[in-house]
């Protein structure tokens, strides 16, 4: 059988198929040709869905080929479908990639990483589908050994394991550059250095000018005490002065008042 008469066959069998073929299954189906010609077909079907018309492309994912629509058609398909999308807390995400990049894994080890329990995160995690027991580690209590499931590579279009991003090529984000604490925190100035920078020009010229302000400066504060002392009346002083005053000859015409009473 010659390649032209394999293409339509794999095509039918990719279509017909609701998960990926692995390629020994494929040869195993296809005794009358070899894995060379079923490779070249599965090559020229690539190709020929790659182009922008075609709707579905055919991919390596999962350790198999598969049929699948192109992620630009996926409003119209879910429209169909009516198909939710799956949606993961922070911490199923987490233990995820625990399990994924560690496994095989123990729950003790997750714990030990994310530092809270996980027992629900991974009984989800297990109902979707996503992670499987593996079975049981020989140690005390025989913990149960976890590791992610041919889903898993599904669900994050992954071919295997040996697909996932390096550790080393993950990198945080870069920290905003960070800016010195003078330009946060303006150092305060004294009142000579500020009156220097209003006034442009020789600062020996207006010597005479900053003594006299601070002089000035000085005086005030010597006024201030003498009017904390009393030495020195103020307008407030005056008032208070005119508010006794007048409290005196209410207190005189009360008195008067009553004498002509008594008259």
């Amino acid at each position: 059988m010659d390649d032209f008469d394999v293409k339509p066959i794999l095509e039918s069998l990719l279509f017909v198929s609701d998960s990926p073929i692995r390629l020994e299954t494929i040869i195993e189906i296809l005794p009358e040709s070899n894995k060379e010609a079923i490779l070249e077909g599965i090559r020229q079907i690539q190709a020929e869905y790659e182009d922008r018309s075609k709707g579905i492309e055919l991919t390596e994912v999962a350790g198999g080929y598969q049929f699948r629509t192109k992620p630009g058609f996926a409003g119209w398909v879910n429209r169909l479908k009516k198909m939710k999308a799956v949606k993961l807390s922070q911490a199923a995400l987490e233990t995820l990639a625990i399990v994924a990049y560690r496994q095989p894994v123990i729950r003790p080890a997750i714990e030990e990483v994310r530092g809270v329990d996980s027992g629900s995160v991974l009984h989800t995690l297990l109902e979707k589908g996503l992670i499987k027991m593996m079975g049981r580690k020989d140690l005390p209590g025989r913990p149960i050994v976890y590791g992610t499931t041919k889903t898993f590579l599904e669900l994050f279009s992954l071919n295997a394991l040996s697909d996932l991003p390096n550790l080393q090529e993950i990198e945080p984000p870069p920290a905003p550059a960070e800016r010195p604490l003078e330009e946060i925190i303006p150092q305060e100035k004294s009142e000579e250095e500020t009156l220097k920078e209003e006034v442009p020009g020789d600062s020996s010229q207006y010597g005479d000018s900053v003594a006299m302000s601070l002089r000035g400066s000085e005086t005030t504060e010597a006024i201030s005490q003498d009017v904390e002392n009393n030495e020195i009346a103020t307008l407030s002083s005056f008032a208070r002065n005119d508010k006794k005053g007048i409290t005196t000859q209410s207190q005189e015409g009360e008195e008067w008042g009553e004498g002509e009473e008594k008259e």
